[in-house]
C-alpha cells in the first residue's frame, strides 16, 4: 500500500514543506546507497565472529535480504513513498547501526579486558579499521534516511526546516534551482564526524540530528583513542 504522508522519521508532523520547486519527480539513484551497505556487509563478514553478532555471515545475510526488497521494490531511481518500502529500509538502517554498535562494544571490551583483538598490531588496526568504516556507512545511511522524511519524501517534496543545513540549501547561489543532497553528501558527514569529531559540512538542525552525531563522534573518540593507543603499545 502506497503512503501519500510526506512526513516521515526525521520530519516533525507539522513541519511543513514544498513541492520540488521545477514540478519534477527525480528520485536520487539507488545505487550509491546498495554500494554502501554491500561494502559494510563485505567488511563484517572479514571480523572474527567473536566480535560479531552470530557467525560474522548472519547479519549481512539479513542485510542482503531487506537490501534486495528495496531493490526490487523501488529499482533504478528512489520515487516510490510505500509503507512497506518504508519499513524495510528503516530495518535495514537499524541492522547497519546495531551491527556497527555491536561490533564495536565487543572491541573495546577486548581492548579495555586484554582479548586476543590486542596481541597483534596489525589485526588491531585491520579490525579497528572496518569497525570504523562500518560505523561511518551506518550514520550515514540513518541521516540519509531519516532527513526530510528520506530519499523518496524528498524527491516529492522539499521540507522546509530540513534535519541538515546544507550549504546549497542555505545558500542558493552554491547550486541548480531544486537541488537536493544525495546520498554521496550524507556519506561525507558520516565519515567526516567520525573523523572530525564535529560537523565539517551540513550542520545540524533537529535535535535527533544532533544527538546522533554526538553519539557518532563520542563512539569515534572512544574506538579510534583505544584503538591507536594499543597498537602504539603492542609495537613499542
Amino acid at each position: 500500500m502506497t503512503d501519500h504522508a510526506d512526513h516521515g522519521a526525521g520530519a516533525e508532523p507539522d513541519e511543513p514543506s514544498t513541492p520540488a520547486p521545477d514540478g519534477k519527480v527525480v528520485g536520487e539513484s539507488r545505487w550509491p546507497m546498495v554500494g554502501a551497505v554491500l561494502a559494510a556487509a563485505l567488511l563484517t563478514i572479514l571480523l572474527p565472529d567473536r566480535l560479531t553478532f552470530g557467525p560474522s555471515w548472519l547479519v549481512p545475510a539479513g542485510e542482503g535480504v531487506l537490501l534486495l526488497v528495496l531493490v526490487f521494490g523501488d529499482p533504478g531511481r528512489i520515487t516510490r513513498r510505500a509503507r512497506a518500502l518504508r519499513v524495510a529500509s528503516i530495518a535495514l538502517v537499524a541492522m547497519l547501526a546495531f551491527s556497527a554498535f555491536w561490533d564495536t562494544a565487543n572491541l573495546v571490551k577486548e581492548l579495555v579486558s586484554g582479548g586476543p583483538a590486542t596481541n597483534s598490531a596489525s589485526e588491531l588496526l585491520s579490525t579497528g579499521s572496518i569497525i570504523f568504516l562500518c560505523n561511518a556507512i551506518a550514520f550515514a545511511l540513518l541521516y540519509w534516511e531519516l532527513d526530510g522524511g528520506g530519499p523518496a519524501a524528498r524527491a516529492h517534496r522539499v521540507p522546509r526546516y530540513p534535519s541538515f543545513a546544507f550549504p546549497q540549501q542555505m545558500n542558493a547561489e552554491l547550486a541548480p534551482p531544486g537541488w537536493r543532497p544525495r546520498f554521496a553528501d550524507y556519506l561525507y558527514i558520516g565519515i567526516t564526524n567520525s573523523v572530525a569529531f564535529s560537523p565539517t559540512d551540513a550542520m545540524p538542525q533537529a535535535l535527533w540530528a544532533k544527538a546522533a552525531m554526538a553519539v557518532q563522534a563520542t563512539i569515534s573518540l572512544v574506538l579510534l583513542g583505544l584503538v591507536l593507543a594499543r597498537a602504539v603499545n603492542v609495537l613499542t
